[in-house]
């Protein structure tokens, strides 16, 4: 196992979040209102969000946002988080790359969430909300929100993935430790929920329905707000703290990444991690490899059409710019459930679409592999999500090694497996396999979709 780490004190926590659009040479375009199509403005998200993720959300100039201490005084909990050499998994591919890992894990609710949960929630509290909504794929969302939202003494409803429900109960044990109510979803408590119900009886869920469900009672519930846990620019700027925290631990190292590796659901880690150092890139003309790995059975970044699209299935959000499968795309069953998203951000989906980042889809056995892996070689477990990552890593650093070269990969452990359990039991049952989507079921989702781009 690995015993190098580079950590940072208390002071070394970033005092400004990084918003990486102010030094993108093309914007994302704007979110649209699906009626009018005109561009969607802070106001016109006031009565969804708080007032100030709604005023970060259309921010394309500043540079650098101020974290309110008493954010920053709750990241104090658990961050800086470790950086860690990862030796022994090298050890283990016999490469001559240098790899590194960020690792979120050691948060509270043990994954990167809690950054932009205690964000949010300060400010709705802040604003005199009382309740909020959310929705989860695999739980670790839904586990973060809980958390902040009893410190600072709001109601919270989490609709999650029905299928999640069924195969992570520990993951709704813990938010309903924490306060939460947790519903099934689809449902039959919101609109959507029943329609859904009514035309596929059988439905095992989708964060495009959870994220209509949550949206639909968060406008129909009296002062309350709707929180979402990735995708949109104010939850990739929160998450940024993982970044440049990343780079004076990098500094520390004497080393700095050749390539920078998240896995990719909506966007929230990949984008904390990835934004500090393309600034090196945009700004100071380095050339760091940025890879986003998604799942094989749900690839919206190497399949999917580069469109607007809904961010959930009803069509009750605005329309987003994002590399999409349509947001009635009905991904599989697979255990990483916080990636089973049908879209990207729009930040993300820009920069991939420009060329500034690049992404895999990787088939759920080869991230089981690369899992117990590193679970064998580094001794922590990881997320099904985050397993995603380590396989890119291996791919990358198994790549070094044929060609000899030094290379030197970060990625980030966005959350441990402790809780994932029965995901790892069915791998070594062999009662897992691979899903692989056809070029049919793209088409199909995608062939809706207005051609606003």
């Amino acid at each position: 196992m690995t015993t190098k780490k580079f950590l940072l004190n208390e002071q070394d926590i970033p005092q400004a979040w990084y918003n990486v659009i102010a030094d993108m040479p093309v914007k994302p375009q704007p979110m649209i209102h699906p009626a009018t199509h005109k561009p969607i403005t802070a106001e016109d998200l006031y009565p969804l969000f708080s007032r100030a993720a709604s005023d970060q959300e259309v921010n394309y100039t500043d540079r650098f946002i101020e974290i309110p201490e008493e954010v920053r005084e709750l990241y104090r909990i658990w961050r800086p988080t470790p950086l860690v050499r990862a030796e022994g998994l090298e050890r283990a591919l016999d490469t001559p790359a240098h790899i590194y890992f960020k690792n979120e894990s050691v948060s509270p609710v043990g994954s990167h969430k809690l950054n932009s949960a205690i964000a949010q929630a300060y400010y709705c509290k802040s604003e005199g909300i009382t309740n909020i909504t959310t929705e989860t794929g695999a739980g670790q969302w839904g586990a973060a929100l809980s958390l902040a939202a009893k410190h600072f003494g709001l109601e919270l409803a989490v609709y999650m993935v029905k299928i999640s429900y069924e195969q992570k109960p520990y993951r709704r044990s813990i938010m309903q430790t924490y306060g939460a109510e947790v519903i099934a979803s689809p449902s039959m408590s919101t609109k959507a929920g029943r329609k859904v119900i009514t035309d596929h009886p059988n439905y095992s869920g989708s964060l495009g329905t959870a994220i209509s469900e949550a949206v639909e009672l968060a406008m129909t519930t009296p002062n309350c707000k709707y929180v979402l846990g990735s995708v949109l620019n104010h939850v990739a700027l929160h998450q940024t703290v993982i970044g440049l925290e990343a780079e004076k631990q990098m500094e520390m190292a004497g080393e700095m990444p050749d390539t920078v590796i998240a896995c990719f659901g909506g966007g929230s880690n990949f984008s904390g991690l990835a934004f500090p150092f393309l600034r090196h890139n945009l700004v100071n003309g380095a050339n760091i490899r940025f890879i986003a790995a998604e799942p094989e059975s749900c690839p919206k970044l190497t399949r999917g059409e580069f469109q607007y699209d809904f961010g959930d299935e009803t069509g009750y959000t605005p329309l987003i710019p994002m590399y999409t499968l349509g947001h009635n795309f009905a991904p599989a069953n697979i255990h990483a459930g916080g990636l089973r998203y049908h879209g990207g951000g729009a930040i993300v989906s820009q920069l991939m679409h420009d060329g500034l980042i690049d992404a895999v889809d990787i088939p759920q056995l080869e991230t089981f592999k690369a899992a117990t892996m590193f679970a064998r070689s580094e001794g922590i477990i990881p997320a099904p999500e985050s397993s995603h990552a380590i396989a890119a890593a291996v791919r990358e650093a198994l790549r070094a090694k044929e060609e000899g070269k030094k290379k030197v990969i970060l990625f980030n452990l966005s959350g441990h497996g402790l809780i994932d359990m029965t995901a790892y039991d069915r791998y070594f049952s062999n009662d897992l396999s691979n899903y692989t989507v056809s070029d049919e079921e793209i088409a199909a989702g995608t062939s809706q979709l207005e051609k606003l781009l």
